[in-house]
């Protein structure tokens, strides 16, 4: 496809206001009802905005020939009794059925980003930061957003319920927008419990949990649904806040070691400058 000046100011245009539109509502929330109000260092917010900018972009260039050619094969793959099936079924019915599956790919593909080495290296970024905030979401290294998406996403494919068409679009849209969205208010600074809804839906506590530092770590996986996360013996929520954010593992003071160190599985030491 050429490029496209229009479409790509478009984009660029998009992401400055919906970066406008988080900042108007989460900033006054985290200043009021914030369980932390350390500052942050100038360095990690210019990078979170960097990191905005790579997570919204590079991540669906990185995934869109992959996802063409799984819709491509799932045709061949997938039963077509099943495909039927699936696509009698009430629209409603389609997108609940896709969101829960979809869900549980995220969850084995975060939980994986955790137990397996050489994904923690790049999973290792998200988690380095110490001030947890609705930006926060943002800091993720491409490679660890295009496998977790991958994880979520091919269920989908695989069982008919996303595909080429329209209509097969609009499960796997649904459910990174509503992700993403909701991906935001769980990393954001603010001290809500939400009562019995926290048995139905993921919440700041539940969420910064799963950023402590060093204790009972590797929690709380699920991005929407905190019943994964009982049922595969993971949760964990308590009445307090962690003590500590962040994590043991050492990442790259600038932007360029935080991007290229995991692909060349290196290591550095801290150094100073600006990334």
């Amino acid at each position: 496809m050429p490029f496209s000046f229009n479409e790509f100011a478009g984009t660029v245009l998009r992401l400055f206001a919906w970066l406008v539109l988080l900042t108007l509502l989460f900033v006054p929330l985290e200043r009021w009802f914030g369980a932390q109000h350390a500052a942050r260092p100038r360095r990690e917010v210019l990078h979170n905005l960097a990191w905005y900018v790579i997570s919204s972009l590079v991540p669906v260039v990185l995934l869109s020939a992959p996802l063409a050619l799984l819709a491509v094969a799932a045709q061949h793959l997938v039963p077509a009794a099943l495909t039927s099936w699936l696509q009698a079924l009430p629209g409603a019915a389609r997108i609940a059925l896709a969101f829960v599956i979809g869900e549980i790919g995220f969850y084995w593909g975060h939980r994986l980003s955790h137990e397996l080495p050489w994904l923690w290296r790049f999973h290792a970024l998200h988690h380095s930061t110490e001030h947890l905030h609705f930006m926060a979401n943002t800091r993720t290294h491409p490679v660890d957003m295009v496998v977790t998406r991958l994880c979520g996403l091919l269920p989908l494919y695989l069982l008919g319920l996303a595909g080429p068409s329209v209509a097969g679009t609009a499960a796997p849209a649904l459910l990174l927008v509503l992700g993403t969205l909701w991906g935001f208010f769980i990393h954001s600074n603010v001290r809500w419990r939400l009562g019995p809804l926290e048995w139905l839906v993921t919440t700041p506590a539940f969420h910064h949990w799963h950023h402590t530092r060093n204790d009972h770590i590797n929690r709380n996986y699920a991005s929407t649904l905190p019943v994964l996360d009982r049922l595969f013996g993971t949760h964990y929520l308590p009445r307090h806040w962690p003590a500590r954010y962040g994590t043991d593992t050492r990442v790259g003071d600038t932007l360029g070691a935080q991007l290229i160190d995991p692909l060349l599985g290196k290591k550095r030491k801290k150094t100073a400058g600006v990334g």
